[in-house]
Formats: C-alpha cells, structure tokens, sequence
C-alpha cells in the first residue's frame, strides 16, 4: 500500500526494476489516477532476463477498486486497462445498552463509528432529551450503510439509516427517508409518521437545564422574580440552533439580555434566546432561517453568572414553559411517497432479522 503516486518509482526501482521502466510506469499511473493524495494498492510481477529484472505487469488501485492495470508493450512502453471501481453497499447493525456515563461511551463500547453518533442523537432530537430522559440500562440499535470493496474493505463514510431507542418511558424506532420533492431526508416511524415536529425540544446540544420556568430567586438580584424562560448551561462556544424555521426579528446586544436573537415562526410563535457568547454572521432581521441553522454559541453576555443558554417560548405574546408545551407538527407521508418508504422499511428490517444479537 503506498501513500501518493510519487512513491511509486521508488517502490519499483528499490524491487529492481530499472529507473527508466520505474519513472515510464509511475507517469502512466498518475495520468490515469492523478496526484491527488490517497492511499493506493500495488501489485506487481516481475519477469528475470538474465541479470536484468523487467516489470511483467502492475495494478495499481484506490481504496474503492477503480484504478489501472500495465503490461509491457513490445518495443517499450505500457498498455493501459482501466479498471472500475468495485463497490457494493452493506447495511449493518449495532446495538447496545447505555453504560451510565454517556451514550458517547455507550455507543463507542457497542462498536458505532463515532462519525454515527451525532445523527443517532440528531434522529431523536425531537423525541427525546439525550440528557434527561435517558439511563443505564436502556436500549440502542443503530444501522448503517457503509460501500465495501470486494474484499469488505470499507469505503468512506458509513451513512445511519436506521436508528431505535428504547426507555423505561418510552420507545421509537425511526427510518431515514427522502420523500420525492424533498431537499433533504428526514426520519420516519415505520407508519410513514415524520419524527420532525415545528420545534425542537432543546435548541442547543449537551446541555443541562440549570434552572426551569418559574418564579425562583434571582442569582443576580436577589429576589424573588418570573423566569419565563429555560436555561441550558453549556460550554462556552457551544452551538445554538434555531428552534424551528422562522424569520429573524431582532439579533444584537440587548441590556441585561446579552447578545439576543428573537425569531418569528409561521405559527406566530416566537423563540427567544439570550446571554450568547457570539451571533452567527449575517444573522439580521428579514433573514430567514431553517429549523436547525446555528444562530449563535452559548455564552454569558449580559446579566449572566456563567455560560448558559436562555431560551423562552412566547405565544399570543406570553412566555409559556419551553419544556411542557406539546411542539407538534409531523407529517405522514401517503401515496407513492408512502409506498416507496414502506418498501424501504422492509428492506432494512430484512437486514435487521439476518443481523445476529
């Protein structure tokens, strides 16, 4: 296995192949492979004439099969056979049980790529609190695609397809899907039920709530007063996403507010989020933002004790408890679209029954 198509010569002149057919060789591979850096396999068989060794044919490959095949030509030279990449798709399954530290370590110790875990936590974001709501003991299965050459190698990065979680509260098995029309895919239940709700549960990862919605006395002032909002302490830094897709109303430093982003929903909901360390560039009013879109890092600008998101929900003008109001909103798909995913869910499922436990 070589690095870079420029350590090809070398490799072949050190097996004693002349330095003419070594450089003649190396230029015929990197017009068909390019320069571009990556790991290639090499294989060569060399014919002996007397005390000179001859190069009697090459492959050389990257990483997904495609690659070029040499053989000495009479009069010098090469003849050149390309070779296509040799790819198939696997779909694999791990499952495990939360450990009790994280379901980072949990997942990890179960055998998911950690490229994984971002989507699996992502998949469940409107149904549960990764934090909160999860413990030792409970269930994970995560499924992935994954391109392998002929030989199983894998190829890239894996891709979750299918992910399920189960609590002492409650369970969900969810499917990723791209409806026709759709720019993007989504997770669905296997009734065709999209997991995607108008607002996400919590708007910023990895955090603890550090004070709920209330009265409660205030850290700063002293006394007793609303806390019409929900903290979410976090590192400093860490990203702040929006709720659900809106249009920005006011973004900048607003008094004890810090650094204060307020978005309008369709629904005529409006999302608060104050104390960020930093907005994120051209966010302004007018703009229009999609659920999910990182607006800002949590900090602790403004009338803050330490690094923490305040986030509140107004409707009808009036702060309700982010953490208690039903955020509804799926969709099912129906039709064609309903058909085509059904047939996708059986497909994984297959897989999943010929997957040992």
């Amino acid at each position: 296995m070589l690095p870079a198509v420029a350590d090809l010569a070398p490799t072949l002149t050190a097996s004693g192949v002349s330095a003419a057919d070594g450089r003649a060789a190396a230029r015929a591979i990197g017009n068909s492979l390019g320069a571009t850096a990556g790991d290639i396999r090499l294989a060569f068989t060399l014919d002996h004439d007397g005390d000179a060794i001859r190069l009697a044919s090459l492959t050389a490959t990257r990483t997904d099969g495609s690659g070029v095949k040499l053989t000495p030509q009479t009069g010098g030279g090469f003849a050149m056979t390309s070779l296509a990449a040799d790819l198939r798709r696997q779909t694999r399954f791990v499952r495990g049980e939360l450990d009790g530290e994280s379901f980072y370590s949990s997942a990890v110790a179960a055998g998911v790529s950690d490229v994984l875990i971002g989507p699996f936590v992502n998949a469940f974001r409107y149904d549960f609190d990764m934090q909160r709501e999860v413990a030792r003991g409970d269930v994970f299965e995560a499924g992935f695609e994954q391109r392998v050459t002929a030989d199983g190698e894998a190829v890239g990065r894996p891709v979750l397809v299918y992910a399920s979680l189960a609590t002492a509260g409650k369970s969900r098995a969810l499917y990723r899907y791209r409806a026709p029309g759709d720019a993007e895919e989504e997770w669905f239940d296997s009734g065709g039920r999209s997991s995607r709700k108008s607002l996400m549960r919590t708007p910023v990862e990895a955090a603890r709530i550090s004070s709920g919605f209330g009265m409660r006395g205030h850290p700063i002032l002293g006394f007793v007063k609303m806390h019409k909002g929900t903290d979410f302490a976090a590192p400093t830094g860490t990203p702040i996403y929006a709720a659900g897709d809106a249009v920005v109303t006011f973004a900048g430093p607003k008094g004890p507010n810090g650094n204060f982003v307020r978005l309008h929903h369709a629904n005529g909901w409006d999302t608060l989020y104050l104390h960020m360390n930093r907005i994120a560039a051209g966010l302004m009013p007018g703009v229009k933002v999609a659920q999910g879109r990182q607006i800002g890092e949590v900090g602790t600008t403004g009338r803050s004790t330490g690094p923490h998101l305040h986030y509140e929900i107004h409707i009808d003008g009036q702060p309700v408890d982010p953490m208690s109001i039903e955020v509804g909103g799926s969709r099912t798909l129906s039709g064609a679209a309903l058909k085509q995913f059904r047939a996708l869910r059986d497909r994984v499922d297959v897989a999943r029954v010929a997957t040992p436990t």
